[in-house]
């Protein structure tokens, strides 16, 4: 492992990566070695087999990152901003270092924990820590915290330290319980509060923008309940708690708890309730069939109604789970537990068709089994056939009824980015070929089709779209264009998406949209259009690049 300057700087690591990267691009056999010794995807691959797979600038990035001991660019990026700012001013020292603990939501701003970053700034920064007890138990020091209970019992409620945790709030949000050698630690201050007497349902409130420490937002309380079963998703610590008499009932924990079952189960046989807190909903979104089944066997209701936007605009679980393109065994599911299969949506499209307006002919044959349905008019057939990416059938109908596009409605129409949102290339291209309006806005943040193609990174559809009349200054819901999706989604690589948004950037570029410009007053932003915005070095590289050849 490589050893990290004591001053380590942001552009000198940047400035190594793109010369790893040239030299990869050369064919240079030490640097195609270090690809393959720290990059997981070229891991026992020929020179030959590394050299095709045409590696890019965030490649390289991971691959400094781990020779420096970091799993990823952004744990890198995160522990160099840390020391740094050590440096520039050490009494907010700890300050900085808590920000790598604990998510935005507890140590305010709209980050999230960089365990692997905190502990190696703790491991080379002797003397980091004062002996706040508060302090103490973002590491687990159970020594610490036995000589604060011996010297003041009731410390164990008390908030303190710099971000004024309760004491078992500061142990089950610290990202370090995901560090293999720091968990038992924590648990066994965990254990140790609980026996000193504290409260195993403390809370704090809130602290993500626009609230903060200072300013909590007291109506949104963060139990350290919480803690355990969603940010960390630790099993044995939500078992501690709740064999201590935690509130299952905290209004966070059981939705964030999903992406751990054996958390979810924990708090259901706790008596966790289901409605009200939109678990059912979020379980769809992340496509988990037996985690669904789970919540339904524990009373969760399948006709549930929505709580807010956007589920409300689809009024009911079934259509919900419809609109999220959910398999069959999720409908099955849904309907064994008492769906309501004639549910409609706002506008009065049923379960039955808007499950045909998706591509899901088998969910749809399901619907017509449960409650019946009638021949489809031309027209949804028409966006049936599309949605399926079935042309021959799509051409067939439109030769029959010429000008059948102009006669959809707008809930109709709003297929194409609802389809594009889920990534359903070959519909999308369909849908366009035939007229569809390109620039029809529609999903969460009503947007256009091009939008959600480049939200994705899905930069062979963004190139369609372009070539087929969409521009990049289609705008969305949030007030800008296809330059601000990229701006957000090169940054913070949304999960679902195909992830190439230098692929993107190139298409937008080549089909009008201004190159970057450095912003004056700050080496971060760039300028595009006139207005400020950030992306991934790849990106802003690349933007900058193409300014440079335009002038």
């Amino acid at each position: 492992m490589k050893r990290m300057p004591a001053r380590p700087d942001q552009g000198h690591l940047k400035k190594q990566a793109k010369e790893l990267l040239a030299l990869y691009r050369s064919n240079d056999p030490a640097a195609t070695a270090r690809f393959r010794y720290a990059l997981p995807a070229a891991a026992g691959k020929t020179d030959a087999e590394i050299a095709a797979l045409e590696l890019r600038l965030h490649d390289a990035q991971s691959c400094i990152a781990r020779e420096y001991g970091f799993a990823s660019w952004a744990d890198l990026q995160g522990f160099v901003l840390a020391r740094r700012s050590q440096a520039e001013d050490p009494a907010k020292a700890v300050l900085y270092w808590l920000r790598l603990v604990y998510a935005g939501d507890i140590a305010g701003g709209n980050n999230r924990a960089r365990p692997a970053a905190a502990l190696r700034l703790f491991e080379e920064s002797p003397g980091l820590l004062s002996d706040d007890p508060s302090l103490a138990c973002a590491i687990g020091d159970e020594a610490s915290l036995r000589r604060a209970i011996a010297h003041d019992p009731a410390w164990v409620n008390r908030p303190g330290g710099p971000l004024a945790l309760p004491p078992l709030v500061a142990v089950a949000h610290s990202g370090l319980m995901q560090v293999p050698s720091f968990r038992e630690r924590l648990l066994a201050c965990a254990r140790l509060l609980l026996e000193a007497g504290a409260d195993p349902s403390q809370s704090v409130g809130n602290r993500w923008p626009p609230a903060s420490v200072e300013a909590p937002a007291e109506n949104e309380r963060l139990s350290a309940l919480y803690g355990a079963a969603g940010p960390n998703h630790d099993a044995a610590l939500t078992r501690l708690l709740l064999g201590a008499g935690a509130d299952p009932n905290d209004g966070e924990s059981l939705y964030h708890s999903l992406e751990n079952p054996v958390c979810t189960k924990l708090l259901l046989e706790a008596g966790a309730r289901i409605e009200g807190t939109n678990a059912l909903y979020r379980v769809l979104d992340l496509d988990d069939v037996e985690t669904l089944r789970l919540l339904l066997s524990h009373g969760g209701s399948a006709n549930e109604p929505p709580m807010g936007p956007p589920t409300s605009d689809w009024g009911s679980l079934l259509l919900w789970a419809i609109r999220r393109r959910r398999s069959p065994a999720h409908i099955e599911a849904l309907l064994a537990a008492g769906a309501d299969a004639s549910a409609t949506t706002s506008d009065g499209t049923s379960a039955y068709t808007a499950a045909l307006r998706f591509g899901l002919p088998e969910v749809a044959r399901l619907l017509q089994q449960a409650d019946g349905a009638a021949t489809l008019p031309a027209d949804e057939a028409f966006v049936a056939a599309c949605a399926q990416g079935d042309e021959a059938a799509a051409r067939r109908i439109q030769a029959a009824h010429p000008g059948i596009v102009g006669t959809l409605s707008e809930a109709q129409l709003r297929q194409l980015p609802e389809l594009a949102a889920q990534g359903c290339a070959d519909a999308v291209k369909l849908m366009v070929e035939l007229g569809w309006p390109i620039a029809t806005r529609g999903g969460d943040w009503d947007a256009s089709a091009l939008n959600k193609a480049v939200f994705r990174g899905d930069a062979g559809l963004v190139r369609f779209l372009l070539e087929h009349g969409a521009s990049w200054q289609e705008q969305h819901g949030f007030g800008d264009n296809a330059c601000g999706g990229l701006s957000w989604a090169s940054c913070n690589e949304p999960p679902d998406g195909e992830g190439d948004w230098l692929g993107c950037a190139q298409a937008l570029v080549a089909h009008g949209m201004p190159a970057a410009r450095p912003d004056p007053t700050s080496p971060d932003w760039v300028l595009v259009g006139g207005r400020r915005y950030v992306f991934s070095d790849e990106v802003t590289d690349y933007l900058l690049g193409a300014s440079v050849a335009q002038g």
